[in-house]
């Protein structure tokens, strides 16, 4: 692939087993930071809720502090489970993160809970305001934009901030309604990559243009984690690949460390599930990586790649960002 695109990092706010929800924090922070040096494009933080290796549930709040420790990199949500949430609410918050940041700001928004039912509930949602989402993504773009100007009721910050937003999804209905609503589409290819080439191709054939967009732009997920060596990555490696089998047998806990042993752990069904889902992920050294990775960009021609490595070990998330541009497929900033 001749053409470079940008390069982007999506962020769990991993805490590591053993550590504290403020150890996990600096260390959040500290990713980020790195992934600035290294010249990535924006840094993504998604919402889960009830989960303990998890610090990103108040998105907003983090994104905040985030934006504090850096000074260049895009900041945003990927995404905001827009389900769990009233639209304004979420347009002040990110109205009031672009006061602060500036045109640093990012906004994607999912359908899904990104939790499960007890807690769905518990933030006062049901079920069927999931099947609202064309509706709310609407009402939020509206108190986003410029049109709200006699209106009862307008986002105070957030009214004229244009804030860019993004549709995620993993199915053919986020690629459909992004396309309808002329606005950029993400691909969650990093762990649900089954329908990746049927939503890219009926995103790119039903865009139609908009203010907020002349042509379709798709940024796709992976897994990646860079090492010195291939051994290296893949045992870093297998701290995410614990967590998909726990979150699978709906087993709760932070995030495990790495293990030598994963048939110890997994049954060969689960060791298949796994495999299935990650299997968009360029895991070892950059030689090894860098043909792999330049033939995925080669096949689906995204315009940007965002990455995530969800892992235990700090210094392999650190190292694997600091080893980030040697690959040399990517715009860096």
């Amino acid at each position: 692939m001749s053409n470079k695109i940008p390069l982007s990092f999506l962020d769990l706010a991993p805490v590591p087993q053993g550590k504290t929800i403020a150890e996990g924090i600096a260390q959040t922070v500290e990713t980020a930071q790195q992934a600035e040096k290294s010249g990535l494009n924006r840094y993504w933080m998604a919402e889960h809720h009830n989960m303990p290796g998890i610090a990103s549930a108040a998105t907003s709040v983090l994104l905040s502090h985030i934006g504090s420790q850096t000074d260049r990199i895009r900041i945003g949500a990927g995404g905001v489970m827009l389900p769990n949430h009233a639209p304004l609410v979420i347009a002040e918050q990110f109205g009031t993160l672009q006061a602060l940041y500036g045109d640093r700001v990012d906004l994607g928004l999912g359908r899904a809970p990104g939790t499960d039912g007890a807690t769905f509930q518990a933030l006062r949602r049901q079920m069927k305001d999931a099947e609202r989402f064309p509706q709310d993504v609407q009402e939020l773009m509206y108190f986003l934009g410029n049109d709200a100007d006699g209106s009862p009721v307008q986002a105070f910050p957030g009214a004229k901030s244009g804030i860019p937003i993004w549709i995620l999804g993993s199915s053919l209905f986020g690629a459909t309604l992004a396309a309808h609503l002329g606005l950029p589409y993400v691909f969650a290819s990093h762990f649900a990559p089954q329908m990746l080439g049927q939503a890219i191709e009926a995103y790119r054939e039903q865009f139609k243009p908009s203010v907020y967009l002349d042509k379709p732009y798709v940024m796709l997920a992976a897994n990646l984690l860079l090492a010195d060596d291939d051994a290296t990555a893949r045992y870093h490696f297998t701290s995410a690949q614990q967590s998909f089998v726990r979150l699978r047998r709906g087993e709760t806990g932070q995030m495990p460390k790495p293990t030598h042993d994963m048939d110890s752990i997994w049954s060969q069904a689960e060791k298949m599930m796994v495999d299935n889902a990650l299997s968009v992920s360029f895991i070892g050294s950059v030689d090894t990586v860098k043909p792999r990775l330049a033939a995925f960009l080669a096949t689906y021609q995204p315009d940007e790649l965002i990455v995530t490595a969800n892992i235990y070990d700090q210094a392999a998330r650190i190292r694997s960002l600091e080893l980030t541009p040697e690959l040399n497929l990517f715009t860096l900033q």
